[in-house]
């Protein structure tokens, strides 16, 4: 899978998930864009990734809002010259049960998870119709198809992806434009590795393949969305997850 002369435009990019995507991208050849809420984040992760010779450039960008959204992209697509893929990663989590879940945890979770999704959606889609071409990958959840206790604002945020992603998968496939969905399962990350050992335990004992995922594992199943070998995928949501969720 070689992108060369392509670039990607990556929400969340400047940590867990979304680096990994960026880095695996940026070593195949593409020209990538991080977007993160601290725009010095971006920066420093985009720093790291221009080493190896690749035009990397971060942008602050909240993803909730579409104004910022809007601004980010105009800049990458200046900075750059063009956006070929939207990777639509960034997330966040507000953890409780729903009797103890405050409006604000459920509005703060569904406005980065899901209408960041759309805002970023409808940014690039009308850049990607203009230019007839163009990649759509969104980052949901195996939560968003099992549901989780403690999780209703992020489950409900991850299972809206999926709606929202074959949606536009249909209005878009005229024009050449695919939209896939990448769910991921439990993928070793800072946040895997603060829980217990006792929870870890019980954890793998739900994955078929007796192992966290890794964040390469997510990339690597991005990047084949992205590539021409994904020419005739669209709509399509596929997860990584050890074999946890088989339906």
């Amino acid at each position: 899978m070689d992108f060369a002369g392509r670039t990607a435009f990556i929400t969340g990019g400047s940590r867990g998930i979304g680096l990994g995507i960026a880095r695996e991208l940026a070593r195949r050849g593409a020209n990538v864009a991080v977007a993160g809420r601290s725009g010095a984040d971006a920066e420093r992760a985009a720093a790291d990734i221009a080493t190896n010779g690749i035009n990397a450039r971060g942008y602050a960008c909240n993803v909730a809002n579409l104004a910022e959204v809007q601004e980010a992209a105009a800049r990458a697509i200046t900075d750059l010259g063009s956006v070929d893929f939207l990777v639509a990663n960034a997330g966040i989590t507000r953890d409780k049960l729903l009797l103890r879940m405050t409006p604000a945890d459920w509005d703060d979770v569904i406005a980065t998870n899901l209408t960041g999704v759309y805002n970023c959606a409808k940014v690039f889609a009308s850049h990607f119709v203009k230019q007839r071409r163009g990649r759509i990958v969104t980052i949901s959840s195996v939560v968003g198809l099992t549901g989780n206790a403690g999780q209703a604002n992020y489950a409900a945020s991850k299972a809206g992806i999926l709606g929202l992603t074959r949606s536009l998968a249909k209005e878009l496939a005229p024009r050449g434009i695919t939209a896939n969905v990448v769910a991921p399962g439990y993928i070793r990350t800072d946040m895997t590795d603060d829980l217990s050992e006792e929870i870890q335990r019980k954890l793998l004992e739900s994955i078929p393949l007796k192992r966290f995922g890794t964040v390469e594992d997510v990339a690597n199943v991005v990047l084949f969305l992205l590539s021409g070998l994904a020419d005739y995928v669209t709509g399509q949501v596929i997860n990584c997850d050890g074999g946890m969720v088989m339906a």
